[in-house]
């Protein structure tokens, strides 16, 4: 299982927002590149990075930060928030990016999405953010009435090949990930997870390991020290 450290921009800082609201920010960071070099130095091999601001305005804001990002970091980059073309995801990928996550452009653009899939078939990634059993989309913003195990075979039929799973209401919370959900999600696509929010501690991330999660986000507990990243990259890397 790899384990992935998280970098959420907003205003080209390194933050981290309690159950995805803007109103409740802190942030870590106003060298996002130099975190960057710091979790590479600490082993980590994939780095996530978000674009809270994209998410929230539906277009990429922080185009040069990632950049910057990848160039201290190197391979192993996946990036979201506000990517709702097909020009902004091969933008991405030029730059060096190794996948691209899609949310709201999933959900409601799947002829766009065929394609993207179609053209670069390992490269994308859609994100399950889910409040309960139903996604939310625009920054996490606008709740839905569709259902995460409909949501599924829908992305499946259109060429998606890897999701993210995060229950909202547990990110940033420094509770615990919500397995009950990871496992009726387990069992009902056969296609690689990577889940997020509320992991907090080793032994969370041993029980996600245990369940045959591809690979876990870890974002407010690295920073808090809750996780030690060097610790968990070298039991689990």
């Amino acid at each position: 299982m790899e384990v992935i450290p998280a970098i959420d921009l907003r205003n080209d800082r390194c933050v981290r927002l309690i159950q995805g609201k803007f109103d409740r920010e802190v942030t870590y960071s106003d060298d996002p590149p130099r975190v960057a070099a710091r979790f590479k130095k600490m082993g980590a091999t994939k780095l996530h990075i978000v674009d809270l601001d994209g998410a929230q305005k539906g277009e990429l804001c922080h185009l040069n930060m990632i950049r910057r990002i990848r160039e201290a970091f190197g391979k192993g980059v996946q990036v979201g928030g506000g990517i709702r073309s097909p020009e902004m995801v091969e933008e991405l990928l030029h730059i060096g990016m190794e996948r691209v996550i899609l949310g709201t452009a999933a959900i409601e653009g799947t002829s766009s999405l065929m394609t993207m899939c179609s053209s670069y078939p390992d490269a994308i990634i859609v994100s399950l953010d889910a409040w309960g059993e139903f996604i939310s989309i625009r920054g996490w913003q606008e709740k839905t009435s569709v259902s995460v195990y409909d949501l599924i075979p829908r992305m499946e039929n259109s060429g998606v090949r890897r999701f993210v799973y995060t229950d909202i209401s547990r990110d940033g919370m420094l509770s615990e990930p919500n397995f009950r959900a990871i496992e009726n999600i387990l069992q009902f696509t056969t296609l690689p997870i990577i889940i997020a929010g509320g992991i907090s501690s080793l032994e969370q991330l041993r029980r996600l390991s245990q369940l045959g999660v591809e690979g876990a986000i870890v974002g407010r507990a690295i920073y808090t020290g809750d996780i030690n990243l060097e610790e968990a990259v070298c039991e689990f890397g």
